[in-house]
């Protein structure tokens, strides 16, 4: 299965497809492989259980999602930036999307600045 860590979600078209970006700024429709019925028939148990028994879930059972600030897709703005080698060569080190990346940092220091 191809990497999405990096595709940004754009929308709804009914209720098996969506819109998705591509870090290339490729569009992709893309349907629903959820099989719905069977997650409507799990019990707040079954899924209490699955989660406990995953290991990817390890240390994440008590975050407070309530405190996660979902933000609307905002096309973003051409600019020129200079920045040091050193630090370009870090995030273009870690594959595709390394500009969303670097703005994913710059969005948490703006929210940390904001908070203090």
């Amino acid at each position: 299965m191809a990497d999405t860590s990096d595709m940004t979600y754009l929308g709804k078209l009914d209720d098996t497809r969506h819109i998705v970006r591509h870090p290339d700024g490729r569009l992709e429709i893309r349907t629903s492989q959820t099989d719905w019925a069977r997650l409507d028939a799990l019990t707040d148990s079954d899924i209490a259980s699955a989660v406990a028994d995953d290991p990817d879930w390890a240390g994440l059972h008590d975050v407070d999602w309530s405190a996660v600030a979902i933000r609307p897709h905002r096309p973003k703005q051409p600019i020129s930036i200079r920045l040091d080698p050193d630090v370009l060569e870090f995030f273009k080190a870690q594959g595709p999307g390394y500009q969303g990346r670097i703005n994913t940092v710059l969005r948490h220091y703006i929210d940390t600045k904001r908070r203090a």
